[in-house]
């Protein structure tokens, strides 16, 4: 028998207080250790239940990892959208690269995704459409342009991985390339 009313002590369904603890313990062991070596079984011990119970809550490690991905975007994708909320064109495009690469350097499990050398976590992210879904947001487009999203997302990630060594040079960057192109 499945107890569906709220915990008188958590104040919320029992399942959903599993769930979130499982959730928020996966992203901990997740920005420390990286995808590839995330397990069930570590995650399990981390909250003090089987790998049933994680299995029974909240997936599998593909799952798992998808959730705490999906989670993350929508932190940064708020982020993005309180600071570009009142901007079009080639501005909006502009503010939403800079803080989009704040977030991507300063998130553990951003720099643990990007820096998988896993190939189907390369894949995903070629492929996903999450990573797709906020570059489409961030571009600001009526039309879903898988094109112009997919470039952006590897305009991004190039500024990522290679960040400008003289101060103001990748704010230029992004100003004279990326917004022009995007905003067009």
């Amino acid at each position: 028998m499945e107890v569906t009313g709220n915990d008188w002590l958590l104040e919320q369904p029992r399942a959903a207080a599993a769930t979130e603890r499982i959730l928020q313990a996966a992203a901990s062991l997740i920005g420390r250790r990286g995808f590839d070596d995330f397990s069930i079984h570590e995650l399990a011990a981390s909250v003090h239940c089987s790998p049933a119970t994680i299995y029974r809550h909240a997936g599998g490690k593909a799952a798992i990892c998808e959730a705490v991905v999906v989670r993350l975007s929508s932190r940064i994708v708020n982020a993005v959208d309180d600071a570009i909320c009142d901007l079009t064109g080639h501005e909006r495009i502009v503010v939403a690269v800079s803080v989009a690469l704040h977030h991507l350097r300063t998130e553990h499990i951003v720099q643990q995704l990007l820096r998988s050398s896993n190939p189907k976590t390369r894949r995903w992210i070629e492929t996903s459409p999450i990573v797709t879904g906020i570059a489409t947001s961030m571009i600001g487009s009526d039309r879903h342009d898988e094109a112009a999203a997919q470039w952006f997302v590897r305009a991004v990630l190039a500024l990522w991985h290679w960040p400008a060594s003289v101060p103001g040079t990748e704010r230029e960057i992004i100003e004279r390339f990326l917004g022009p192109a995007l905003s067009a």
